[in-house]
């Protein structure tokens, strides 16, 4: 059995909720207080990972730190398909990498301005608006041109597949909880299609702060995510 140390308002923990759903593994889930109770900076969760963040996970005697490194474990070793990490393509997984890699920027920025604005993080919380902008600008324009080259029939996802991979996993909560860091997603028509379409994903999950696309709220709501 996976045992995930899970926290429900963090992102990062989230990525790995969601990408278990949609492979029907199934998993423990450990919850760390992170807030208020900061819990992953204890010596007994260094234990777990020195490096206190969450999340982590366990399977069998494995254990993994890093979230986006756990995304591509779990997408090795249990979609047979080979679907949402393409090792048996070149290009296509150079591209994922690619996109992986762009997700740490999502996350440094949008989800770190959510940490400021609902979590009183000392950040310097307008270079992290203006960097997710500029983040986000490129992601819509690159999401249209997919678009053009999927056609009407074909849905477009972040790397050139006719399918989503873990490279859409990795952006989609930073994106989608955006608001909540004061980071309107109003003038990014693409990228607000792109959410659509991971939300109406068969055994898709939600998360605090993440409705289905039927109930789709204008705005900021409340905190429902956590850096770590």
């Amino acid at each position: 059995m996976i045992t995930l140390y899970d926290y429900d308002l963090s992102v990062n923990c989230y990525k790995q909720r969601l990408l278990m759903s949609l492979l029907d593994v199934d998993y423990e889930s450990v919850p760390v207080d992170f807030f208020p109770g900061w819990e992953h900076k204890s010596e007994a969760f260094r234990k777990i990972n020195p490096l206190g963040h969450i999340p982590v996970l366990v399977d069998g005697d494995y254990v993994l730190r890093d979230a986006h490194a756990i995304l591509v474990y779990l997408a090795a070793k249990y979609d047979p398909s080979g679907r949402w990490y393409p090792t048996d393509d070149p290009e296509l997984l150079g591209e994922v990498a690619q996109w992986m890699l762009f997700a740490e920027g999502t996350t440094n920025t949008a989800s770190a301005a959510r940490l400021h604005d609902n979590l009183g993080y000392e950040f310097d919380v307008d270079t992290l608006r203006a960097g997710a902008h500029r983040l986000f600008r490129v992601l819509d324009e690159h999401l249209w041109f997919r678009e053009q080259e999927a056609g009407p029939d074909g849905p477009a996802w972040v790397a050139a597949a006719p399918h989503p991979t873990v490279a859409d996993l990795a952006i989609f909560p930073d994106v989608m909880l955006s608001e909540e860091g004061g980071i309107s997603r109003l003038d990014y028509p693409a990228l607000r299609r792109w959410t659509d379409r991971v939300r109406r994903l068969d055994r898709f999950v939600l998360m605090p702060g993440i409705h289905p696309v039927s109930a789709e709220r204008p705005g900021p709501g409340p905190m429902a995510a956590g850096r770590s």
